[in-house]
C-alpha cells in the first residue's frame, strides 16, 4: 500500500488517535510503525517529523504522513562509527542507505543511525554520499559546527578523495591530463584522479578520485560522459552491470579542524575497503 494524506487537526488529542481516526484503512501498529520511522511530519516551521504516537496535538495543526509499505518493510546494513570529536562525528554509510530520510521516512538514513547513537546530541548532515555508494559521511553535533563545516566545504578546505571502478583502460590522453572539466549542469566543475590498476581480467581501471567540485552525481557522470562508466552504476553509463553494486566509495577526507585547529586525515580500514589494499597502497589514518 502507499499513499500520502494530509490531516488537518479538528479537536486537540494523541497523535495516534486523530492518525488513525483520519486513516482507517491502516491498523494502529502499522502507523506507530510509520511514525517510528519518520514517515508522519507536523507542518509546524520547521517541519518535523513525529515520532511518538502519545504527542498532544492542538486544534489548527497539521500532519503529513507518505506511507509506503515497500519503504518501510526495507533494511539496510548498519552504518559505523569511525570518529568521534564530539561536536562532530564521522561515520562509514554502507552502500544501499540513504545520508538522509526524505518525506517517505528516514529509518534507511545514516543520519537517523547517528541520531539514535547519540540519543541526547542533535545530528546535522554537513555533506552528502548517493545511496548507492558507500563511504566516509561527516555529521555535526552543534550549530556552530555545522555553520564551521558549511564554510569549510564551500571555500573548498575539505578535501575528498574516492575510490572507483571503472568501465575500460583508459586512453593515454585521459590519463595524461589526469582530470575531467565537462560542465555539468551548465556549471563549470573539476574531477582529477590518477589511475591505481588496471585489471586485464575484467577489463576495468581502479582509480582514486579528487573531487574538486561537488555537483550531482559528478563522477558518476563524468566518467560516463568520457566513455568510461563506474561499474555496477544504474543509472549512468552502458554495458556497466556489476553484481556487486556500484564501484564508488569515499575511502578518505582531510582538513584542518574550524573548531580546534587540528589536522585530520581520516582513512577507511582495508576491511571496509571496495579493493585488496595492495592496489590502493597505504591511505593516512587518523
Amino acid at each position: 500500500m502507499k499513499l500520502s494524506r494530509r490531516i488537518e487537526v479538528q479537536a486537540a488529542g494523541q497523535a495516534i488517535a486523530i492518525l488513525a481516526a483520519a486513516i482507517p484503512e491502516l491498523p494502529k501498529g502499522r502507523l506507530k510503525d510509520a511514525m517510528n520511522k519518520g514517515a508522519l511530519q507536523l507542518l509546524t516551521k520547521p517541519v518535523k517529523r513525529l515520532r511518538r504516537a502519545q504527542y498532544a496535538l492542538q486544534a489548527g495543526q497539521v500532519l503529513q504522513l507518505h506511507y509506503d509499505t515497500d519503504i518501510l518493510s526495507r533494511s539496510c546494513p548498519a552504518a559505523s562509527l569511525i570518529a568521534d570529536y564530539r561536536s562532530y562525528s564521522i561515520w562509514f554509510k554502507p552502500a544501499g542507505m540513504l545520508s538522509q530520510g526524505n518525506e517517505w521516512g528516514d529509518h534507511l538514513s545514516v543520519l537517523r543511525f547517528a541520531e539514535q547513537h547519540f540519543a541526547n546530541r542533535p545530528v546535522f548532515l554537513l555533506h552528502r554520499l548517493d545511496r548507492e555508494a558507500s563511504g566516509l559521511v561527516l555529521i555535526g553535533h552543534t550549530k556552530a559546527a555545522a555553520a564551521a563545516f558549511s564554510k569549510l566545504i564551500a571555500a573548498q578546505q575539505l578535501s575528498k578523495t574516492y575510490l572507483v571502478q571503472v568501465k575500460g583502460r583508459l586512453a593515454p590522453a585521459l590519463m595524461a591530463a589526469g582530470e575531467i572539466a565537462i560542465p555539468l549542469d551548465d556549471r563549470a566543475c573539476l574531477t582529477r584522479f590518477k589511475q591505481l590498476a588496471y585489471d586485464a581480467l575484467t577489463d576495468t581501471s581502479w582509480l582514486e578520485i579528487d573531487l574538486v567540485s561537488g555537483r550531482k552525481h559528478q563522477i558518476r557522470r563524468h566518467f560516463a560522459a568520457v566513455g568510461h562508466p563506474v561499474m555496477g552504476d544504474p543509472r549512468y553509463g552502458e554495458l556497466n552491470k556489476n553484481q556487486s553494486g556500484l564501484m564508488l566509495q569515499a575511502c578518505a577526507v582531510a582538513f584542518t579542524c574550524p573548531l580546534q585547529h587540528h589536522q585530520r586525515a581520516i582513512a577507511l580500514n582495508h576491511d571496509l575497503l571496495l579493493v585488496n589494499a595492495s592496489v590502493i597502497g597505504s591511505q593516512p589514518r587518523t
